[in-house]
């Protein structure tokens, strides 16, 4: 079970001087309610990759699914460290959220049957999994599934009062 209480801190190098500090509690509505992701991961050479897809928040961590033979999952065998990011594409207004971590792959079929649950809850049926042999099966293919516990988080707000925040866990 990841540890759910971060250390917190505003950074006022990049903060207006009114702001404060974004709460934790804050920044896991907005994880749990974003339909977005863009996750980053290493290739074997170095060189970065950086795809949109969607996720989950369940249990204090980030989850997400990706067909074995992907690019993405292919890095993650080499190198487990990752970042998903979402927010708005403005500057001046709104929340964008950056979390790192490492991404370990969900095998429990219970724990993969309550993730599949919570896709379909969160994007409709469209996003409809059975669960076998430790994966999720749709149609004809079948998706590894990754959990990733927060390290470090950086919230950034937007518009007036401009504002980052840090959380890091452990």
């Amino acid at each position: 079970m990841p540890d759910t209480t971060p250390r917190t801190r505003l950074d006022t190098r990049y903060s207006d001087p009114a702001a404060t500090a974004t709460d934790w509690a804050e920044a896991e509505k907005l994880l749990a309610a974003a339909e977005l992701f863009w996750i980053s991961t290493v290739r074997p050479d170095g060189r970065p990759h950086v795809t949109p897809l969607p996720a989950v928040w369940s249990r204090g961590a980030l989850h997400f699914c990706t067909g074995p033979e992907e690019r993405k999952a292919r890095n993650l065998a080499a190198n487990p460290r990752v970042v998903l990011t979402t927010g708005t594409n403005t500057w001046d207004r709104g929340y964008d959220v950056v979390v790192e971590g490492e991404a370990v792959r969900v095998t429990d079929e219970a724990r993969l049957r309550e993730l599949a649950a919570a896709w379909e809850a969160k994007y409709g049926s469209f996003w409809h999994f059975e669960v076998r042999e430790g994966h999720f099966q749709h149609g004809a293919g079948r998706a590894v599934v990754y959990s990733v516990a927060p390290g470090t988080v950086f919230g950034f707000g937007k518009g007036e009062p401009f504002s980052q925040t840090r959380w890091r866990f452990g």
